[in-house]
């Protein structure tokens, strides 16, 4: 892509509005726009960033073995109201009368919406287990909307459902979806802690929320640093093998690791003295295992292979993809900018022209560009007539993990500049040894 032809509304100045990191540089990058409280309409920019965590979420269910689908953003009314949530959500649910007076709501979560579509079509324990899941717009009228993506009304969603015929069956999907949690927020570049929580409106027992360690968290945490020292890596997972799911269970959740809601001091103070850490974090995911919560209520029944029709185990796992945008800038930024991880970049890297115009350095971004697409990369050739100060401010803001830079010395002497984002270190070479060297960082 060529910047000369995109559209990329970068902002010099930060809007008054914004009062966190992540807020201020995807409004300043040109990512969102406000639409009203809450609310954003997504840039080109940040609506690829938006796709590639989605597309992430999407890759790491499937591969845990769960199957996507799709729900509508409008529920009825009557479903809460057989599950009991209907009166009890409160004011963040947006309630709406359609044009026959029928009630309807714009859906926070989607437990009972997903039990309908599971009873009206699920009637033996041959079917199980079964794990249906999507990402979709939701709704939560937030009374204070604030930090842009982080807090907003409007949110984008991966939200999952299990059924199984019995709790230990459930609590292998509960840790099947933390293994495949684990797996998905690393590819993003993020560590996110498994924390023991409060299980708030959904219900249930068992509940962990997935925590990035950053100063703007909403949350207060506790934790034994031990815990910090953890990663997943590239280890292969059998989904189907409940020890093997069980142990990394118990790898990521021994160490003391909770937010302010389950903190427990007693607890807290087994832990060595200089391995106690509180800190804030972002909540950016969380399992629940709630059992027949919602199962009994709406009648979702199987039969057990014995005689008897029995209400299955259910639980409900949820990512924020939209808040995870925000997260990642959180955790990933510096002074001049944004510094995305190599797995949600929107583009590979940025191809700057020093000299725009001249034949020689038009030439060799052009052959750089058409080399790094051949390859299956994407760049975005700053093709523009800004002064070259100008270019690399707009490539730190938008935080393109590399930069190759084209300059008329270099092309005399057949080499260009590349540059990471992250360290600021760059290093001359050969045109064809760049394109090697980012096509090798991307494993093309």
């Amino acid at each position: 892509m060529r910047l000369s032809r995109y559209f990329l509304p970068v902002l010099k100045e930060t809007p008054a509005e914004a009062q966190i990191v992540s807020h201020r540089l995807m409004l300043r990058a040109g990512m969102i726009k406000q639409a009203s409280a809450g609310i954003y309409s997504w840039l080109p920019l940040g609506y690829k960033v938006l796709r590639n965590i989605e597309r992430i979420v999407h890759e790491e269910q499937v591969r845990a073995g769960h199957i996507p689908m799709l729900m509508p953003t409008l529920q009825s009314a009557d479903l809460w109201r057989e599950s009991g949530r209907y009166d009890d959500y409160g004011e963040e649910m947006l309630r709406i009368s359609d044009r026959h007076g029928r009630d309807m709501l714009y859906g926070p979560t989607n437990e009972e919406l997903v039990t309908d579509i599971f009873r009206a079509h699920v009637a033996s324990y041959k079917d199980l287990p079964l794990t249906l899941y999507h990402i979709q717009w939701k709704f939560r009228d937030e009374i204070r909307p604030r930090f842009g993506v982080m807090r907003g009304r409007e949110f984008l969603m991966k939200d999952g459902y299990n059924f199984d015929l019995t709790k230990d069956a459930a609590l292998h999907a509960y840790n099947r979806h933390l293994v495949s949690y684990l797996r998905t927020y690393e590819r993003m570049g993020l560590q996110a802690i498994p924390m023991r929580a409060d299980s708030g409106p959904i219900g249930g027992d068992y509940t962990h929320e997935f925590l990035v360690l950053a100063e703007t968290g909403e949350s207060e945490v506790f934790y034994d640093s031990a815990v910090t020292d953890l990663t997943f890596g590239d280890r292969e997972i059998d989904y189907d093998s409940v020890a093997q799911c069980q142990s990394i269970l118990e790898e990521f959740t021994s160490r003391y690791a909770r937010t302010d809601e389950t903190h427990d001091e007693a607890l807290y103070a087994q832990i060595p003295e200089e391995r106690r850490r509180s800190a804030r974090g972002i909540e950016v995911g969380q399992i629940f295992y709630f059992g027949t919560t919602y199962s009994e209520p709406l009648g979702a029944l199987v039969d057990d292979g014995q005689g008897g029709r029995v209400p299955v185990h259910m639980g409900s796992h949820g990512i924020g993809v939209s808040r995870l945008l925000g997260a990642i800038i959180e955790a990933s930024h510096d002074d001049k900018g944004i510094i995305w991880p190599e797995g949600v970049t929107p583009f590979h890297c940025g191809i700057v022209n020093l000299r725009q115009g001249d034949a020689g350095t038009d030439s060799a971004c052009a052959a750089l560009e058409a080399a790094l697409t051949a390859r299956g990369l994407e760049p975005l050739y700053d093709d523009t007539e800004e002064r070259a100060g100008a270019k690399f401010a707009t490539m730190d803001l938008i935080g393109l993990p590399w930069r190759i830079t084209v300059g008329p010395r270099g092309v005399e002497k057949g080499q260009v500049e590349l540059t990471s984002r992250r360290t600021g270190e760059s290093e001359e070479m050969s045109p064809e040894a760049a394109v090697a060297r980012v096509g090798e960082i991307y494993g093309v």
